[in-house]
């Protein structure tokens, strides 16, 4: 698993999923469990750092994702 930085761009409190554009600009999706620090939430426009992984459905997610800044 590599690791990714980027922004989030999208999170959706109800459903606690979003999205994040790494800095190479590729998308990824994430989950409020992959949140490191257990909050279940995090802002849009947050710089987070994440690892990539290959998700249930194929397609790559981030885990442990955390904020280093906004």
């Amino acid at each position: 698993m590599s690791t990714i930085r980027g922004t989030v761009v999208d999170f959706d409190q109800a459903r606690g999923d979003g999205w994040i554009v790494a800095e190479s600009g590729e998308r990824y999706y994430f989950h409020c469990v992959a949140i490191a620090d257990g909050t279940r939430s995090i802002p849009v426009g947050a710089t987070v750092q994440g690892r990539r992984r290959v998700g249930l459905l194929g397609a790559d997610e981030l885990v442990d994702v955390y904020s280093v800044g906004l």
